[in-house]
């Protein structure tokens, strides 16, 4: 079997600012099942859940294989229950004022301040749903993660291929993070210097409205981003995000109001404008610290490759291998204290040195480490002493 190789995205010159959304009750003022396929059914909406929750209940069924069940069940011998129809349903979805012109509107306003904004959906809804949407079919998501089926080779579904709930969604979090975009890629288990992540978490926008998107809110937050939660101006009802906010699981909220001058409009273009700035200080940093392990890394070789000379001069047993010795050490100014005393002791008590402490390499070099040494020990007065004598 051939090892797949996956598409991964890498981080480029520009940075990019990922913001993930919700999709029911975010974008959508409701449920996208409850905007027509329910209906379709011959259910109404509050029956079709109660159903589907009763399900999950009693038998220890997570909430959203309960409802991707419930589905396919109630679908059988009423209507048509593929890819398409979802898609077809998905078509008819409403959205909160602006959303329409939101993702292109941002993006411009990021390519301006030099940032490149990316938009994601993690949601618990449908896939197929949310791609018969018209803002999806317009290119607005750079990736969907949604709950999704399995088709059979009829096209009918008959099995979840996906399932995304609130607790497995932070997940995709992590994907974003990495640039490791396919749900199957193992990569976005490796480790990553923090330099290298595509999308550090930092640049990173979680748009929520609920308890369900806590624990992607919460990830976010506590690592630096920026965490939105959004309620329906309509109602005014601010119970969740002050809820929300208490326990310092988002930064900001706002009315899911897209439109250009909204409240959710400025404070974006604000956390854009931020991560320009922010990103600008990063490089800076990046570019010390690179500098700085560079340096680190010359030093520490520098230190072991001049105590392997001064070991090798110690054991020196020729004056063919002394001088080569010295010749090498010559290129090195940076002698410590320690390092000095060393090589003063190894002059006066190793004869391969000290019989030709005037050859003029030899020489020049202890006239130097006797100059940049201030207090002369008894070998380093000796050395002096023979040198100046000489």
């Amino acid at each position: 079997m051939e090892t797949k190789v996956y598409e991964r995205k890498t981080k480029g010159d520009k940075p990019i600012l990922a913001i993930c959304y919700d999709f029911d009750k975010t974008l959508s003022p409701d449920d996208m099942q409850s905007q027509g396929f329910i209906q379709s059914l011959g259910y109404n909406v509050v029956d079709f859940w109660t159903k589907s929750n009763e399900l999950a209940e009693s038998n220890d069924m997570d909430q959203n294989l309960a409802y991707m069940y419930t589905m396919i069940s109630e679908s059988e011998g009423r209507v048509l229950f593929n890819r398409k129809t979802l898609e077809e349903h998905g078509s008819k979805v409403k959205f909160f004022p602006g959303v329409e012109t939101w993702f292109e509107r941002i993006k411009e306003y990021g390519r301006k301040r030099g940032v490149i904004v990316e938009h994601y959906v993690i949601s618990s809804g449908l896939k197929e749903m949310i791609e018969g949407t018209s803002i999806a079919k317009n290119g607005a998501f750079e990736k969907i993660y949604a709950s999704s089926f399995y088709y059979n080779e009829q096209g009918a579904a008959k099995w979840p291929a996906q399932v995304v709930n609130y607790t497995n969604k932070t997940q995709f979090l992590f994907r974003i993070e990495k640039g490791t975009l396919d749900v199957n890629d193992p990569a976005v288990n490796d480790s990553f210097a923090p330099e290298q992540l595509r999308v550090p978490f930092r640049n990173m926008v979680y748009v929520g409205d609920s308890d369900t998107d806590i624990p992607c809110m919460k990830l976010v937050n506590s690592l630096g981003g920026h965490s939105i939660g959004v309620y329906n101006a309509a109602g005014n009802d601010k119970t969740k995000v002050y809820k929300m906010m208490r326990a310092d699981r988002i930064k900001y909220f706002a009315p899911a109001d897209y439109s250009e001058g909204s409240e959710m409009d400025v404070l974006v273009k604000a956390i854009i404008d931020r991560t320009a700035s922010n990103e600008q200080l990063e490089g800076m940093y990046a570019v010390c610290k690179s500098e700085t392990a560079e340096a680190d890394k010359q030093s520490s070789e520098e230190t072991r490759r001049k105590r392997e000379l001064i070991n090798a001069l110690d054991c020196s047993g020729s004056f063919k291998q002394t001088h080569e010795l010295i010749a090498e050490m010559s290129q090195y100014d940076s002698w410590t204290e320690e390092e000095r005393e060393f090589l003063f002791e190894i002059a006066t008590h190793n004869s391969q040195v000290f019989f030709i402490i005037n050859d003029y390499i030899v020489k020049t070099f202890y006239t130097a480490l006797l100059e940049k040494t201030k207090n002369l020990k008894e070998d380093a007065k000796k050395i002096k002493e023979i040198l100046e004598k000489k």
